[in-house]
């Protein structure tokens, strides 16, 4: 080996060395964690917040950082005990020109596993917040500089996240979460932390009161959601989490674009996994107000509806099918359990190929059918091959202004009412429809009860009432709103029609007994 061969390897070994002692001795002897009392001291300065940090480590490589374990930040006053933020371990890079001056500028962080827990108060304000007072950040001269700041932060990442958002009953007592996120995951960049503890206020970011969605005042009737004046967000990048859970209604597998604001949270481009099938959509969440409040768009596509109305006591077991359609929804989280109680919105759905167990709505229609073909009984009353209809959703009621089924050999067009409240009442009217050709039995059929004989079919007004566990079906005069009957003591065409079904019934002969 030549001499200069033997320089150069002898200088790379130095170099090792060097780099070596460096990564190994150095954060032996810089002791950060001595450093500890004056972070917690600032982090609870700065955030109005009990906070705890379990131990402080200094590493060189591949960047200087600084490693915080057992990071805790306490609910402010006024809120049940317990914490806010609990992170097993943080990871924050740091500025190392900045650390030789004795002062800890935070390039970049990494959480493992950290659990955020969301409370809000009745008047609507969030542990996230600090309490309404300037902090003062205590300086030993005016020339020095604080040991450590809150500020910009240009990469956060998060993962394993656990998320919670619950009501404060009482500020001791935390109510159970009614939205949680597990398995969270997040890449965030230019991170604003001053802007997620700011002082309580009532009005959003920017101090503008603006819709949150440009529809019509009809669509939204009475519930307006405010939004911030459009500016810089506090933080913006990606989110994924394994299960997304709002009430009893949830999501897997979510994947959306994110930005955050002091008070608000878009979710753009989402979609997830839903009850069988798939959704994709925008969510806008409001914390400027009394109540969490949301609006949301979304396409869905495939889903079970035996799976979604589980989710209802009220509702379960009512319908089976897969769902295919659209919705626009905005409402407030109101402290009550009330299916849809805050909620109000617009959109359109098909089921197809499913069933409705309790209703039957074409239990006697086929009757009909089979007497007006004279043909064998056959099929399940209360399946249907598609059944859609437009849906306005307000005051714990869905109307639907045009509804059509296509049954069991029957098809029927209405429209109606069911309030979702309590017991869950009907209001429905429409006009059922048979195959039937012109015929003496089917003439006859059509002056009994009432049908029209209309382009080979024969169609009778129907109204339904009475709750989802009592549904009460009845066929109506087609000169008039009212059931036959109803009002008159005459038998109703429902009854006529077993009556008829009877004489066409093949009669077993009787055995004459002995005079």
């Amino acid at each position: 080996m030549s001499k200069g061969r033997k320089i150069a390897l002898g200088i790379v070994v130095a170099l090792l060395v060097i780099v070596l002692a460096l990564v190994i001795v150095v954060p032996l002897l810089v002791d950060v964690d001595h450093y500890r009392p004056q972070v917690v001291a600032h982090v609870e300065e700065a955030t109005g917040k009990p906070a705890q940090i379990g131990h402080l480590s200094l590493s060189i490589f591949p960047n200087v950082s600084i490693r915080v374990d057992d990071f805790k930040l306490g609910n402010p006053r006024g809120f049940p005990s317990g914490d806010f933020v609990d992170v097993r371990r943080i990871n924050a890079v740091v500025d190392a020109a900045a650390l030789w001056d004795r002062q800890v500028v935070i390039k970049s962080l990494e959480l493992d596993d950290p659990s955020i827990n969301l409370l809000s108060d009745a008047r609507g304000h969030w542990n996230f917040e600090n309490p309404p007072k300037q902090p003062v950040v205590r300086q030993t001269s005016a020339g020095d500089k604080p040991l450590f700041t809150l500020g910009v932060i240009a990469e956060v990442i998060v993962r394993g996240g656990h998320v919670t958002v619950s009501d404060a009953l009482t500020p001791t007592q935390a109510g159970p979460a009614y939205a949680e996120a597990r398995g969270v995951s997040s890449q965030l960049q230019q991170v604003d932390l001053n802007a997620f503890t700011a002082s309580a206020s009532g009005t959003p970011q920017g101090g503008t009161r603006l819709p949150l969605l440009a529809e019509p005042a009809s669509t939204w009737g009475a519930t307006i959601l405010y939004a911030a004046e459009p500016s810089q967000p506090a933080a913006e990048g990606t989110l994924s989490a394994d299960v997304l859970r709002f009430q009893k209604i949830q999501a897997t597998s979510v994947k959306s674009k994110l930005r955050l604001f002091a008070k608000q949270v878009f979710f753009d481009d989402l979609n997830f996994n839903f009850c069988g099938g798939r959704a994709v959509g925008d969510l806008e969440l409001n914390f400027g107000g009394p109540n969490l409040r949301y609006a949301t768009s979304a396409r869905l596509s495939s889903v079970d509806m035996a799976k979604l109305l589980d989710a209802f006591p009220d509702l379960k077991g009512k319908m089976t099918g897969k769902m295919d359609g659209n919705a626009k929804i905005s409402g407030e989280v109101p402290r009550t359990q009330e299916p849809l109680a805050g909620v109000r919105g617009t959109g359109q759905a098909t089921i197809r190929n499913g069933q409705l167990p309790s209703l039957q709505l074409n239990k006697n229609l086929l009757l009909l059918a089979r007497l007006s073909n004279l043909g064998p009984a056959s099929g399940d009353p209360s399946s249907f091959s598609s059944l859609a209809a437009d849906f306005n959703i307000a005051d714990q009621k869905i109307t639907s202004n045009k509804i059509t089924l296509a049954g069991n050999g029957v098809d029927v067009d209405g429209s109606g009412t069911l309030g979702v409240a309590g017991a869950g009442s009907l209001d429905y009217q429409g006009v059922a429809s048979i195959a039937s050709g012109q015929s003496a039995v089917g003439n006859l059929l059509a002056s009994l009860t009432g049908a029209k004989q209309e382009g080979g079919k024969l169609k009778f007004p129907f109204a339904l009432a009475g709750t989802l566990e009592n549904p009460k079906f009845n066929l109506k005069s087609a000169g008039g709103a009212s059931p036959l009957g109803a009002q008159t003591g005459q038998p109703q065409p429902s009854d006529l029609v077993k009556d008829l079904s009877g004489l066409f019934k093949k009669k077993k002969p009787t055995t004459q007994q002995p005079q």
